[in-house]
Formats: C-alpha cells, sequence, structure tokens
C-alpha cells in the first residue's frame, strides 16, 4: 500500500466519493489539507469571505442536483463556529453537507490553545454526526464513514474535525481498492403500501401532501404518476414545491400560514384522507394539529422512523423511502386501475381545480411605490418554466411562495425550517457552481441581502453570473409585520438619509453602489415601466460579465403580506380575487383580471 499523509488519504476520499467542488476559507490549522487539494488538482476551491457563507454555499450546491454533497472547509476556532448556523440549516431541511475544520494539535486540546475550541462538541446538536480524529490511521474512514451517514436514511450534515499532527501524520491507504460504504434507506413493503392504498380508496376526498423528502429521493416523477393514475390532487409542502408543476392540474396549491395560496388552504379544509410522503408536518404547514387534523384521516410515509407520531400520530405510518414507496404505490394503484378497484376522483379534482382558477390573490398593482405583488406577477412573465428560485425568510420569501410559479423540482431552492437571514446569496452562488447553465434567480428583502453581502465578490471573482432580486422596503418588514400584535414599531426600520446617495431618498443602504463596489451589477427599479426593461439589462449584463446582477426594486414602506394563526383564519391584508370564470394562458396560469 502506498504512504502518504492522512490528508492526502482524505482528498483520495472525497474524490471517489464524487466531491469535485468545495467553498472555504483556508488558515494555519487547515492548511496542511489545502496543500494536499493542491497537490491533486481534482477539486475546484471557491473563496468564501465569511465561513458562514461558505456554508451555505455548500448547502446550495447540495440543493441543486440530486446526489450533490457541497464541501465546506475551514479553520480551527471560528472557523468551526461560524460553520453552526449552516450546519443547523442543512441538518433542518435534511441536506447532506460535510464541514472539515482544522484543529489545534492532538497535545495541546482542553488547554486553552489559540483558536482551539471543542467543534465537535459544539456541532453535535445540528450534525448529523460530528468527530475530532485523533488518530491518523482513522482519517480514510471517518471519511468513508462521513458520506455513509450523509446519504444513510434521513439525509443530513457532518462535521469532521482533524486537528494539524493528524493532518500530517503518514499513514499507508490502498486509494486503488477503496469503495463507498453501501448506502441504507428502509423501503415500504407491497403489504404497507396496499394497506394505505386502501385507506386512501376508501375517502370520498383525499389528498396527498408532498415534502421535500419526494426531492431529496429524486421521486418527483413517481409522485406526478401516482397522481394521475390514482386522480388525487397534490397539496406540495414549501420544500416540496416543484415535485409537480404549478400549472398541473392535480396540483392542488400550497396549504399554510404564511407559504399557501388561499385554494391551497381551502381544498386541504375540505379533504377528509391525507397521504403524507416525505414531508414532517411542519407547523408553517399546518398551524395547530386540532385545526389541520379535524375530520380527517392520515398516512404517513417518511425515511426517518422517529418523525412518524412525532407531530400527531397518524392513523398509519410507514417508514420508506419516497422514492421506494412511491415505485410501490405506482405499481399497486396501476394494478388496481386495470383491475377497476380504483374509485373515481373525477368530480373531486375538479372540484379542486375550480377553487386554483378561482381563489385568487391580486397583483396587478400600478402604485409607486411598486407593491411587492406586481414584482411578481412581472417576474413570472419574465422568467420560464426552467428558472431556479433561491430565497430564505422573510415576507420577501412568504410573498414569492403566494405569487411565483415553480415548474419543476429543484427550481424552488429554500431554507425551510431554519431559515437564516443571509443564506440566500450565498446558496445562489453554490447552486450556480452545481450548475452552470440554468438560469437562476434568488430572491431576497433588503436585510437578507445586506447580511452577507460580502459574498456578491465571490461570484464576481470566480464567475457565478446570477440574478438577485432585492425588494426593498428598508424594513424588517416579517417581524415589524409581527409587532403589530403588540401594537409597536420598534427598531426594525432600516431607512436613513444616506449622505453619500441622496437619489436613493431615505431609504438607506445604497445597494446598487455596494453591489458595484463588490465587483457585479445593479438596477434600481421604481416604476411599473421600468420592469420588462430591467430584466432584460440584467441578462445582457450577467451574459456579458459573467458576474452577479442585482435588481433591485423600491417598494412602499409597508405592505402585510397575507398570514394567520390558523389555515382556516388567514387574514388577507390586500385586495382578492374571485372569479367565476378565469383566462389561462399558454402555460396554463390564470391570467389575473387586471
Amino acid at each position: 500500500m502506498a504512504r502518504m499523509r492522512a490528508v492526502d488519504a482524505a482528498v483520495r476520499v472525497l474524490e471517489r466519493e464524487g466531491v469535485t467542488c468545495a467553498f472555504g476559507v483556508p488558515g494555519a490549522a487547515i492548511n496542511p489539507l489545502y496543500s494536499a487539494m493542491r497537490a491533486r488538482g481534482s477539486i475546484r476551491h471557491i473563496l468564501a469571505r465569511h465561513v458562514e457563507g461558505a456554508s451555505h454555499m455548500a448547502d446550495g450546491y447540495s440543493r441543486a442536483r440530486h446526489g450533490n454533497i457541497g464541501l465546506c472547509i475551514g479553520t480551527s476556532g471560528p472557523a468551526g463556529t461560524d460553520m453552526i448556523t449552516g450546519l443547523y440549516a442543512a441538518a433542518a431541511d435534511s441536506i447532506p453537507i460535510l464541514c472539515v475544520t482544522g484543529q489545534a494539535p492532538r497535545a495541546r486540546l482542553y488547554k486553552e490553545d489559540f483558536q482551539a475550541i471543542d467543534i465537535e462538541a459544539i456541532a453535535k446538536p445540528v450534525a448529523k454526526w460530528a468527530v475530532t480524529v485523533r488518530e491518523p490511521g482513522l482519517v480514510p474512514m471517518v471519511f468513508a464513514q462521513a458520506f455513509h451517514v450523509m446519504r444513510s436514511g434521513r439525509p443530513g450534515p457532518v462535521l469532521i474535525d482533524l486537528p494539524i499532527d493528524v493532518q500530517l501524520a503518514e499513514i499507508e491507504f490502498d486509494d486503488d481498492t477503496y469503495e463507498p460504504l453501501p448506502v441504507y434507506r428502509p423501503k415500504a413493503t407491497r403489504a404497507q403500501i396496499d394497506k394505505a392504498l386502501a385507506m386512501l380508496n376508501a375517502a370520498a376526498r383525499p389528498l396527498i401532501v408532498a415534502g421535500g423528502g419526494i426531492i431529496n429521493a429524486d421521486a418527483s416523477e413517481l409522485l406526478v404518476a401516482f397522481s394521475e393514475i390514482t386522480g388525487v390532487p397534490v397539496i406540495p409542502t414549501l420544500m416540496g414545491w416543484g415535485a409537480i408543476p404549478d400549472d398541473h392540474p392535480l396540483m392542488a396549491g400550497m396549504c399554510g400560514l404564511q407559504t399557501s395560496h388561499r385554494y391551497g388552504n381551502a381544498t386541504l379544509l375540505e379533504s377528509d384522507f391525507v397521504l403524507g410522503i416525505g414531508n414532517r408536518w411542519a407547523n408553517r404547514h399546518t398551524g395547530s394539529v386540532e385545526v389541520y387534523t379535524k375530520g380527517r384521516k392520515f398516512v404517513h410515509v417518511d425515511i426517518e422512523p422517529t418523525q412518524i407520531g412525532r407531530v400527531f400520530a397518524p392513523d398509519f405510518g410507514i417508514v420508506s423511502d419516497a422514492a421506494a414507496g412511491l415505485r410501490l404505490f405506482v405499481e399497486a394503484a396501476r394494478e388496481w386501475k386495470s383491475n377497476g378497484k380504483l374509485s373515481d376522483r373525477s368530480a373531486w379534482a375538479a372540484s379542486c381545480l375550480a377553487r386554483k382558477n378561482t381563489m385568487l390573490r391580486k397583483s396587478h398593482f400600478d402604485n409607486v411605490p411598486l407593491k411587492p405583488q406586481r414584482v411578481y406577477q412581472e417576474m413570472n412573465q419574465a422568467f420560464g418554466r426552467e428558472t431556479c428560485y433561491v430565497s430564505t425568510i422573510g415576507l420577501s420569501q412568504i410573498a414569492g411562495a403566494q405569487f411565483l410559479n415553480v415548474y419543476k423540482p429543484r427550481n424552488w431552492i429554500n431554507c425551510g425550517q431554519a431559515g437564516p437571514l443571509g443564506w440566500t446569496m450565498p446558496a445562489a452562488l453554490g447552486v450556480r457552481a452545481a450548475d452552470p447553465t440554468r438560469e437562476i434567480v434568488a430572491l431576497s428583502g433588503d436585510y437578507d441581502f445586506q447580511f452577507l453581502v460580502e459574498e456578491l465578490a465571490v461570484g464576481a471573482q470566480h464567475k457565478l453570473p446570477y440574478i438577485h432580486i432585492v425588494v426593498n422596503n428598508s424594513y424588517l418588514g416579517l417581524i415589524r409585520q409581527a409587532q403589530r400584535g403588540f401594537s409597536m414599531d420598534y427598531e426594525v426600520s432600516l431607512a436613513f438619509d444616506n449622505i453619500n446617495s441622496p437619489e436613493t431618498g431615505n431609504t438607506g443602504v445604497d445597494h446598487v453602489q455596494v453591489a458595484e463596489g463588490l465587483g457585479c451589477k445593479a438596477i434600481r427599479v421604481r416604476t411599473p415601466s421600468e420592469f420588462k426593461g430591467a430584466f432584460a439589462e440584467a441578462r445582457r449584463l450577467m451574459a456579458e460579465h459573467q458576474v452577479p446582477v442585482v435588481i433591485e426594486f423600491i417598494l412602499e414602506r409597508i405592505t402585510n403580506v397575507a398570514m394567520g394563526l390558523e389555515i382556516d383564519a388567514i387574514t388577507e391584508f390586500e385586495e382578492i380575487l374571485d372569479v367565476a370564470t378565469s383566462a389561462v394562458n399558454d402555460r396554463g396560469r390564470v391570467l389575473e383580471p387586471v
């Protein structure tokens, strides 16, 4: 066997596990690993400006394509603590990323050495596995185990901490015979599927709730096939959005307290049976369990055994990878249909479609300053079916989910459970690194945009072009809206008179100058007449310069976006549309009356 440094073996394992791109910031305690990467030349490295940003880039990279695992690298001490938010965001949404940190020599651990921190202990609550490797000979197998853990069962992130003397020690490693460890994913049995299908078949108004596990399992086509065979409409969760195209007649809308459609909530409330696949029954989707579950039965299919019954006990639970379960559902449904056993769902599906075509929210506003609803309407018209949207938390994300259209899996890349501000920009850069050709549009409020704005320079340096939509109301908009319950508007305004940019009025930060100072291009839009020209110019600038292009839309200061405390008690702050008949365009999208 070949003799090499432990870090040289680690890089060879990374290669064999399919890693071709890394995001990180070098430092003294991790320089040996960087030297091994430089010697091999097999892994592209994208230098972040902040290690938290690097972790979100790795997250976006993993979400962009099925099978991807993003790699984030940092030195000892604060680099590891900077990764914690990234680990949490990935763990919360079942995303595999590998974080690797440098560490002080083993002899200096627990002696308050410079930048020596027990990152293993800190990371354990937010990682699927966290380990400090204390024996050089363990390094290759720890990396092998990391990939096994990330891919098996419910996916999730792993942190490996490498003391510098462990990195530099020589070990024996046989690169030629290395093989990745087998991946474990539980599978449903046909008997379980037949029971669930019988329960669905006996219901009068059944629905399928499609979670992010379907997208993680690359099972969207199976979901659509099962829905079409049975005629049962689909309610995607926010993490499952895109698993069935928005314009599919059996896509019944999203349900929830915030990121939902009026027709999605109404349809869920009309149902008497729900088959949840790859979902968590997250509280922003359900509201209170009492309202959500009243009058309906539930079957829950999830890859993680401890998810079954965690939020509420279903009438029947199945532990299974979403793809394995859906393959059996499709097989069983086809058999039942050929034998004439499937119930006719045409009337129920038609009623769901009627709600979808009539229970709408108004988006065509000509106001100046702009209303955000108009921005999303124009985005739907400007960007096509292949567009990939990237977003995190805020009124920008909530309104985006209410008004945008998504047609394919992994074309809505969203940090769902953790929702850290600042995630959008680095995640979009990670998506671009994973996919050089897809049209990528990031969506941020002004505060999310400012959180990790320095990462724009990464896009300029490494030629990672995408369009970044910034809807700017100079507010922490979601928090301001939440403060209404306390009758206050306290410490949530970002507006001020910028002495260096009087043309911004009192909106505060000049995002155009900031973006240009970081090597990118930017456009400011104030009126509806500028929309089409701005989108066209952004595409031109992006193609010419191969850098991110920011389009900032100056919004009215206060817009309250529809939301509530229960799915049957959503407050509509703006105009709604209840239309008896609706025109439909060539993409199947309802055309709003003007």
